[in-house]
């Protein structure tokens, strides 16, 4: 018989289930205040700490450097806890090795072609930082930035506030843009992010969170046997460069196609040109549901081997799927393994890539007087 999350965290409790990380046991609430400590310093003096969370069962760690999801602990259908997200212990490899582990990513999530766009008629360049394209914000994105961090207890629900403000001009991006982003850790062990952002100047925003999951656990292996399920029925090819060619294509009859629940592995050496040219999956899913007011469920992820589960709920329109392709082995993360590829997955909340350049996709402007909201829940079972 499967076990429910709550069923499994109150027994893990009552037994006093070791945590394989942490060295504690299990608790089924938690609501106590986030606790800082001191990880490390920037090579300027700057002082970088971590926030250790704990609610519902739920155990989170978060870096102001980069608003970095530092581990990510979840029992498994016995009690038994693991961090599922790949990362560092030390903050040197956050700074000069990450491919964006576990970090908040602005001010654009993903790739603008060229790093280039028009808005009102000004031409921008920004930042570029993957071969020809703007990667997630340019060279000194977001996920390189030193966040204000303000821990909260609200009722039940325990949190932080991330502060980070992005001056005119920074990357190539016009506008000051104030970001607040706020993690909550609800007493049924869920993470929410919400995100907001405001500007004085038309300007483009796409934010999101770039944490790379395992659900088996942090250095445990390969991906490919977890089960993945999107609710979209269309993707958004890319060129050479992976940049969206502005087709909206149907998954129906291709290894892009996970409206069912299927394990990643299954199709993901088929000799198709789009997972050829990536190397795997890292391209943008069309969600069925559109842009919604409120967050709604878009994919499910499980582990079949630990009965982990993450299903993730949005009111975005996309949500862009990265199967680890360019994971070597030269990152070894804090279990003391080598990250190859394929070991983790990345299921990223978002507008489209390259919208400013593509007038038929939803829109990624922000005006003065407006406010960006967006909204993404990740729900825990076993």
């Amino acid at each position: 018989m499967e076990l429910n999350r709550r069923t499994v965290i109150a027994g893990a409790a009552a037994a006093g289930v070791a945590a394989t990380t942490l060295g504690g046991t299990a608790h089924a609430t938690g609501g106590r205040k986030p606790v800082k400590t001191l990880f490390g310093r920037l090579a300027d003096g700057t002082k970088v700490h971590s926030w250790s969370l704990e609610n519902g069962g739920t155990r989170l760690k978060v870096l102001s450097w980069g608003g970095v999801v530092q581990s990510l602990e979840i029992p498994d259908r016995r009690g038994r806890y693991a961090n599922v997200s790949a990362g560092f212990d030390n903050l040197a490899d956050y700074v000069a090795k990450t491919p964006y582990f576990g970090a908040l990513i602005g001010r654009y999530g993903n790739r603008i072609g060229k790093g280039k766009f028009t808005l009102d008629g000004k031409d921008y360049q920004l930042s570029v930082n993957d071969g020809e394209q703007s990667l997630h914000g340019g060279a000194k994105g977001f996920d390189k930035r030193v966040w204000d961090v303000e821990p909260f207890v609200k009722g039940s629900d325990v949190g932080l506030h991330l502060y980070y403000t992005s001056v005119d001009g920074e990357m190539g991006y016009p506008g000051t843009l104030k970001t607040k982003v706020t993690y909550t850790l609800t007493r049924h062990g869920e993470w929410r992010i919400d995100y907001e952002a405001t500007t004085d100047k038309a300007t483009v925003v796409n934010l999101t969170s770039h944490v790379y999951f395992n659900l088996a656990g942090e250095g445990s292996g390969t991906i490919e046997d977890h089960e993945l399920q999107i609710a979209a029925s269309r993707y958004t090819p890319t060129d050479a460069g992976l940049i969206p060619t502005g087709e909206l294509a149907k998954v129906a009859g291709t290894p892009f196609d996970f409206r069912r629940a299927k394990p990643i592995g299954r199709d993901i050496r088929v000799s198709h040109p789009q997972l050829v040219t990536a190397k795997g999956f890292d391209h943008n899913w069309v969600l069925d549901k559109g842009i919604t007011a409120r967050p709604e469920h878009v994919a499910t992820l499980r582990d079949p081997a630990s009965g982990r589960t993450m299903k993730i709920a949005t009111n975005e329109p996309g949500l862009q799927f990265y199967s680890g392709n360019f994971l070597d082995g030269t990152l070894t993360g804090p279990s003391g393994r080598t990250y190859r590829q394929g070991d983790a997955l990345c299921l990223e909340t978002q507008h489209f890539p390259d919208s400013p350049n593509k007038p038929k996709f939803p829109s990624t402007v922000l005006r003065p007087g407006q406010t960006y909201r967006t909204t993404t829940i990740h729900t825990f079972g076993c």
